[in-house]
């Protein structure tokens, strides 16, 4: 007997917003988790490949007006990067649903620090180390290490999450473990002023030093990570951040179907 697939019976456009688009594969776990968080919300996910450097130059509300959701991924360098500032700042004025993976957690930042905080010239020390704001900054850890190679923060770290946040409803859980890709992470010294601005730190490592997962309060959905959940997703199983990004992206959506 031969099985036939059910066509779901909703879809979706979500935007991604990144370096290397013209680059087939290199966003290939993000477009199949995705896919996933499509299949757990029987739902047909359309994925608009954004260029960065194209959000500079045409503006966001061009290259991203329809969407339902935006997603930011990660990433290195400075090229494209005031393009996922701007895209972030789209999504996040626009109530767009977002989430942003590791770059793009840091690019929210900046953001954030920017444009609600009026923290002028904000930045990454990754992108401007003269920046007056360093708002994302090199883990104490890492700015004695010369040799490069494998010295990142690498592999699988334990995160506590906060009640009552999208990432606690997400998970079901209080403690979950992710993996990591990076040198850069938030700067504590602007925790403070930010959560008093309406940015809710949903995840940190055990011991309170490191924020890992960022939201924003009167946002339908706005979550981003300092890891990289795509590579737990799995089409039987996706990743609960994926799976409840597009159900908001599906609920901010006009009717396609």
């Amino acid at each position: 007997m031969i099985e036939t697939l059910r066509k779901p019976s909703k879809a979706v456009e979500i935007a991604v917003v990144g370096k290397y688009i013209q680059l087939k594969d290199a966003y290939k776990s993000i477009y199949e988790a995705l896919t996933h968080g499509g299949i757990a919300n029987d739902a047909r996910v359309t994925i608009r490949m954004v260029e960065s450097e194209d959000v500079e130059q045409k503006g966001a509300e061009a290259a991203l007006g329809g969407v339902a959701g935006v997603l930011v991924p990660g990433g290195f360098g400075y090229r494209g990067i005031e393009g996922k500032v701007a895209a972030i700042r789209y999504a996040r004025e626009a109530r767009v649903p977002y989430f942003g993976i590791c770059l793009g957690m840091q690019c929210a930042v900046i953001e954030f620090a920017r444009d609600v905080c009026n923290y002028a010239g904000a930045n990454s020390t990754e992108f401007d180390p003269k920046t007056k704001h360093p708002v994302i900054d090199l883990m104490e850890r890492q700015k004695h290490v010369s040799g490069l190679g494998g010295t990142m923060r690498l592999g699988s770290y334990p995160c506590e999450l906060l009640p009552d946040t999208h990432a606690a409803a997400a998970y079901g859980a209080a403690t979950i473990g992710e993996r990591h890709r990076h040198r850069y992470e938030f700067n504590n010294a602007y925790r403070e002023k930010m959560r008093r601005k309406g940015m809710v730190f949903s995840g940190v490592s055990p011991d309170g030093a490191l924020v890992e997962i960022i939201e924003l309060q009167d946002h339908p959905w706005f979550v981003a990570v300092q890891f990289h959940p795509e590579f737990q997703s799995k089409p039987d199983r996706p990743h609960p951040l994926f799976r409840d990004f597009v159900a908001h992206a599906l609920a901010a959506a006009r009717p396609t179907w």
